[in-house]
């Protein structure tokens, strides 16, 4: 496959796919002769692999670490059960963090009369 047949078999850009061979995230994909990118069902099977960590929100770090991981046969499950749970935890304070945003935000729209009156709490609550 091409890069952009790769990019539509697993959903991942041909830009990421690009960026993510810079930053030796995968291995440099086999080159034609005229310089063109190829990929094998190993290369695809990683991409998707790659995308569906992504979809979940793991940074690039922790991918690198999954793929390490999902490549180490001898591995233990524990580490990667670790590595879930802490990506977890990560989750738990982002979503709490948007419900304070949210709590805030609500509490100064709802104090808006939002009307033809130059006075608004939400411009007055963001100007702290």
């Amino acid at each position: 496959m091409n890069i952009g047949e790769a990019a539509a078999a697993t959903g991942v850009s041909a830009k990421m796919i690009r960026h993510y061979e810079s930053i030796g995230l995968i291995k440099p994909a086999v080159r034609t002769d005229a310089g063109y990118r190829v990929y094998q069902d190993g290369d695809i099977h990683t991409l998707r692999f790659i995308r569906h960590a992504r979809d979940l929100g793991f940074s690039l770090d922790d991918l690198d670490a999954l793929l390490r991981l999902w490549a180490d046969r001898g591995r233990s499950s524990c580490e990667v059960k670790k590595l879930a749970l802490s990506h977890i935890d990560t989750l738990d304070r982002k979503i709490a963090e948007l419900q304070a945003m949210r709590a805030t935000l609500t509490d100064l729209a709802d104090r808006c009369h939002g009307d033809e009156r130059p006075h608004c709490p939400i411009l007055e609550g963001l100007a702290g």
